[in-house]
């Protein structure tokens, strides 16, 4: 059997708890077992999972209130051990990484971080992830009973093809949270990064703070989420949760602008795995060029403004 843990903060499932259990479905039917979602403390409608490949949901009764990775990782061995699940999978995200190497540890199974792709069952469990910043692919046998992957974001669409199934509840043992939750501020209203398909990001091409309306309007017509590279979060120009590369967040989006962005290592290791990547910057000698898909050599501040109304303009005609 394979075990999903679907995460639903606020009782609500986002796109990545979707593409989770789609991913766990295509692997369940590869084995020829099913695909179970575990989804703890309350979620609304948790049933709909079952329109993206669960042929079960369960949900663990407690006090989980607010996430604890000690207690969500005993609460989800728990369920695992119960279930005789032969592969647990969690989203490679700041909760998910938390999680997979308790569980490992819990479960006495192997473990790959960061998959990208569906593993081959045949001849053995292999499994294939981005490595050295994006540039080169590592393939992972893994040979436990039990095998535990994080899966990344948009790594495969979610598949709508299924239908609702009924919630089961399970009662599972977890011990006390050691850590007391005071508050918990999360930004509203916006796509998270590593779930984003659009981003527009911008860097010190764009002078100052006061600039970045081109930004957020180029960003608010074709729908995507904005971003920044590290010295523009440093200086405080654009809070840190935007601040994307290596030392910041890691995203795959189908679509990338980098906007007045060099396009330093560190930089490029975290946005790299983007489908399309367009760069605009007035600079010819910058190293985002030579990762980019489409590259315009100009000022920003000239080609930002058209671009969003050609994009207002072709919104309009279709």
């Amino acid at each position: 059997m394979v075990l999903v843990y679907v995460e639903s903060p606020k009782g609500q499932f986002k796109k990545a708890a979707f593409e989770a259990v789609t991913y766990g479905k295509k692997v369940a039917d590869a084995m020829g077992k099913p695909c179970v979602a575990l989804v703890i403390g309350n979620a609304v409608n948790a049933g709909q999972l079952g329109v993206y490949g669960a042929s079960q949901v369960v949900q663990a009764n407690g006090a989980f209130e607010n996430f604890d990775s000690q207690v969500f990782a005993e609460a989800i061995a728990g369920v695992a051990k119960q279930m005789s699940a032969e592969v647990v999978i969690v989203n490679h995200s700041s909760s998910g990484k938390s999680l997979l190497g308790r569980l490992a540890v819990k479960l006495d199974a192997g473990s790959v971080s960061g998959v990208n792709a569906l593993p081959t069952v045949d001849g053995g469990f292999k499994v294939k992830k981005n490595v050295f910043s994006g540039k080169a692919i590592a393939e992972y046998e893994i040979k436990t009973p039990v095998k535990v992957l994080s899966l990344m974001g948009n790594s495969l669409p979610p598949d709508a093809s299924g239908a609702e199934v009924a919630v089961s509840t399970v009662d599972v043992s977890a011990p006390a949270a050691k850590i007391t939750v005071k508050e918990v501020q999360t930004v509203e209203g916006t796509v998270p990064l590593p779930e984003a398909e659009l981003v527009v990001s911008a860097g010190r091409g764009m002078k100052g703070p006061e600039n970045w309306g081109i930004i957020d309007e180029l960003a608010n017509v074709i729908g995507a989420t904005t971003a920044c590279s590290r010295p523009v979060a440093d200086t405080g120009w654009r809070p840190h949760h935007e601040h994307v590369g290596q030392t910041g967040v890691a995203i795959r989006p189908n679509l990338y602008f980098a906007i007045g962005i060099s396009g330093a290592i560190q930089h490029l290791a975290g946005v790299n795995s983007s489908k399309v990547i367009v760069v605009i910057n007035k600079d010819p000698e910058a190293p985002f060029f030579k990762a980019a898909d489409y590259g315009v050599c100009a000022d920003l501040f000239d080609v930002v403004p058209k671009l969003t109304e050609a994009f207002k303009k072709f919104k309009a005609e279709n």
